[in-house]
């Protein structure tokens, strides 16, 4: 009891505890960190367990220094929650977001596709690969929309994938050096160098963990679904 109570002080919010007259699972303790999602139901996402069977039925042992052998407490710690619990999350944030009238998104350091470059014409194409490379040369992953359709339904693809940034390249941008960068979360196309994107990208994902592009870099040749 003094435990639970000790818990209940550390983090100052409200706290329901259950309590069993018999052992119904592998765990005593266990504890959950719950917030109210958009349709006023409780989730759960952290999660922690003090596990008393499982030692004993995968034969888990230890020797003390006595030199006896016993079963340990296992211990199921996920913090964070799941990966689904997580992913959970931040489509409830994205949610709340569009209530607000804002556009919804994941974390730029999250985002699959961070940068969309999507040249006007198929001639522009070969500018556009050099600005992917020196995108991908700093770890911000960029792909290029290559595919013959047109301009506006392009645009409109690359929003509807909540992309952070899209880029159109054109003559005016190789002559410019000027980026035209659609920005999503401030809802206005900014006019920006390279260098420039590079240096907010990477303050969006400094310290993050890095993973490459999980899908072609030309859109042209990842698999299309139709209905």
């Amino acid at each position: 009891k003094e435990f639970i109570v000790s818990l209940a002080k550390i983090f100052g919010k409200p706290v329901l505890v259950e309590m069993w007259k018999e052992p119904f699972f592998y765990f005593r303790l266990k504890w959950d960190f719950n917030f109210v999602d958009n349709q006023d139901k409780a989730a759960a996402l952290s999660t922690d367990q003090i596990d008393v069977e499982n030692a004993k039925r995968y034969d888990i042992t230890y020797v003390d220094e006595k030199g006896e052998r016993h079963y340990p407490l296992i211990l199921h710690c996920s913090p964070s929650g799941a990966v689904e619990r997580c992913i959970y999350a931040l489509l409830e944030k994205a949610y709340k977001q569009q209530q607000k009238g804002e556009p919804p998104m994941l974390p730029v350091w999250l985002s699959p596709t961070q940068v969309r470059i999507i040249p006007m014409s198929e001639k522009f194409l070969a500018h556009c690969e050099k600005i992917a490379e020196k995108l991908e040369a700093n770890q911000i992953r960029v792909d290029i929309d290559d595919r013959p359709l047109t301009l506006q339904k392009r645009i409109r693809e690359a929003e509807m994938e909540w992309i952070p940034y899209i880029i159109v390249a054109g003559q005016k941008e190789i002559d410019s050096e000027i980026l035209p960068v659609r920005d999503r979360k401030a809802k206005q196309i900014r006019k920006m160098k390279i260098e420039e994107l590079i240096r907010e990208i990477k303050s969006h994902t400094q310290d993050k963990p890095f993973k490459p592009l999980p899908l072609p870099k030309h859109v042209s040749k990842r698999p299309q679904f139709y209905g």
